[in-house]
């Protein structure tokens, strides 16, 4: 059977999604351009024709998986309600208790940004972004009173090093830490940064 006749971007977004399951799959290290091509019965020459290098295509692939996250992200941040209660949405969706994906993406990226300049620039920008949304909604509750917080930039590059630091703990070492105790630390540590008792912090639910 033929193949459908993609645009050039429909084009691009099909090898990029089957460069993030390759990924996912096989690790960045063992990736190779023939893997994602045989993935959809296409030639390397086409992957070589969007993408010019094994590094371009894995930092574009990065960059792709990112955006589901960052525009879920976006969308709690723009929820009605309180900036207490958006915040602790935001915080326990991106905990390994939750619901954002690609942990294991992010550490094989992370890992490979250190020798890889096109990568490092990449993850680096994605993670600006989450910063920034982060502290947008944090400065919007300490200008509305809900909580102290004389530094919301700071708060949010503490709390996504925690967060951060215990998705690598749980990744790497599953199983080693209860989903309730993890959810209690998130809460714990988001409530010591606003200055909050913990039960103040549930009661925003």
């Amino acid at each position: 059977m033929a193949r459908v006749r993609l645009s050039v971007q429909e084009r691009r977004e099909e090898l990029l999604r089957a460069a993030v399951e390759q990924i996912e799959e096989r690790g960045v290290a063992a990736l190779r351009i023939s893997d994602v091509a045989a993935a959809l019965g296409v030639s390397n020459a086409l992957v070589i024709y969007h993408f010019s290098t094994k590094e371009k295509l894995v930092a574009a692939a990065f960059e792709h998986a990112a955006q589901a996250d960052l525009e879920r992200l976006r969308a709690l941040v723009a929820r009605g309600g309180s900036a207490l209660r958006r915040l602790r949405s935001v915080v326990r969706w991106y905990s390994p208790t939750g619901q954002a994906k690609g942990w294991k993406l992010w550490i094989e990226g992370w890992a490979v940004s250190l020798r890889e300049p096109v990568l490092r620039e990449v993850t680096l920008g994605l993670d600006r972004q989450w910063k920034s949304i982060l502290t947008e909604v944090i400065a919007e509750g300490a200008a509305a009173g809900e909580y102290v917080c004389p530094d919301p930039g700071a708060t949010a590059w503490r709390l996504t090093a925690f967060l951060d630091g215990l998705a690598v703990q749980m990744t790497a070492f599953s199983g080693t830490l209860g989903r309730r105790r993890m959810e209690t630390w998130v809460d714990d540590a988001l409530a010591a940064e606003l200055g909050l008792d913990r039960a103040d912090l549930v009661a925003s639910r």
